[in-house]
């Protein structure tokens, strides 16, 4: 397993993560059930609220994600608040923030504006259908918090469908179902760049 990730990480390195690996999500089908859940979720307009259980965590996390995002996003103000939406909605989504980081480095390389050929959009790389299937055609997948709230529910939704396989709900999410590639690349990016542990205490000594 570690030499598939590895190679995909050489991969994603010499692609330089920059849409390479967008792809599409693929219309199918929902219940109404379904539907009107994934509507209320993308639709909740709740105030925004730390998603971090204390500052410290905050600060530690915001610090270690942005000296890694600087290289990519100079405007330092701007990195910190896509960071904070990005822990919100991907906590708020039940998924691991530096997994939701993964994607986005392979999907978009980190670029706002970024359109597959496919015509996907934003950092996570949302297909327009959605808008409508969901019944919000205003909603504008270049807005920060729009595309990530889409792209956070959406993976979360394949990820619910194959009940819990990311393999298979990451191939969902690229519309490469079934194909190891994306989702090789997605872990890579993931374990390897983009992984945290909470520093541990510093221990006070005694007199």
């Amino acid at each position: 397993m570690r030499r598939v990730i590895r190679h995909a990480l050489a991969a994603l390195l010499l692609c330089g993560a920059a849409g390479a690996y967008a792809g599409a999500q693929q219309y199918e089908p929902l219940s109404a059930s379904v539907q009107a859940a994934l509507h209320e979720a993308v639709s909740d307009s709740r105030p925004p609220v730390s998603s971090f259980k204390s500052p410290l965590e905050a600060t530690d996390w915001l610090s270690a994600m942005s000296d890694r995002l600087a290289r990519r996003i100079k405007n330092r103000d701007y990195r910190l608040d896509l960071l904070r939406s990005i822990h919100y909605e991907a906590t708020r989504a039940g998924l691991d923030p530096q997994l939701v980081l993964g994607l986005i480095q392979v999907e978009s390389g980190f670029r706002k504006y970024a359109v597959s050929s496919a015509g996907a959009r934003g950092y996570m790389q949302v297909m327009p259908f959605w808008v409508k299937l969901l019944g919000r055609p205003q909603d504008s997948l270049f807005d920060l918090r729009t595309n990530l709230r889409y792209g956070c529910t959406i993976l979360r939704h394949y990820l619910d469908i194959e009940k819990g396989d990311l393999y298979r709900a990451l191939g969902r999410y690229n519309g490469s179902l079934g194909k190891p590639d994306y989702p090789n690349m997605v872990r890579a990016a993931w374990q390897q760049q983009w992984q945290f542990q909470t520093p541990l205490p510093v221990a006070r000594s005694g007199r």
